[in-house]
């Protein structure tokens, strides 16, 4: 749930990296709460609910995807090829920094440190 609330403080953050667990959380989210949303929408009458959850989703889902494609060293662009930004969504970010920023795999405290504390 925290890399789904990420997502949404950087809903129009296009620059950095998404490492791979942040995307993928934000998808897992995403279709959970659009199906919730979508099943009370259809309860209480008003069927459009589904549809403005969706459409406010569009700019963070673009912003994540954007910066999943930098984690992996490619564009933005390439989240518009289907199969590949698919592949590419699958593969493990680059190690260490790249022209789009610093690795955040590295950057992520580990919970470790919040007991050692």
């Amino acid at each position: 749930m925290k890399y789904y609330l990420h997502v949404l403080k950087n809903y129009v953050n296009f620059d950095g990296r998404a490492r791979r667990k942040e995307y993928w959380m934000f998808i897992l989210f995403f279709y959970i709460f659009s199906i919730v949303i979508g099943f009370i929408g259809g309860l209480i009458g008003f069927e459009l609910l589904g549809t403005v959850y969706i459409l406010a989703m569009i700019l963070p889902s673009i912003a994540v995807s954007v910066r999943r494609m930098h984690d992996v060293g490619k564009s933005g662009w390439y989240m518009l090829i289907p199969i590949y930004s698919f592949v590419l969504s699958l593969t493990e970010g680059q190690p260490g920094p790249n022209e789009y920023g610093s690795n955040p795999k590295e950057e992520e405290p580990s919970i470790n440190d919040h007991l050692v504390s």
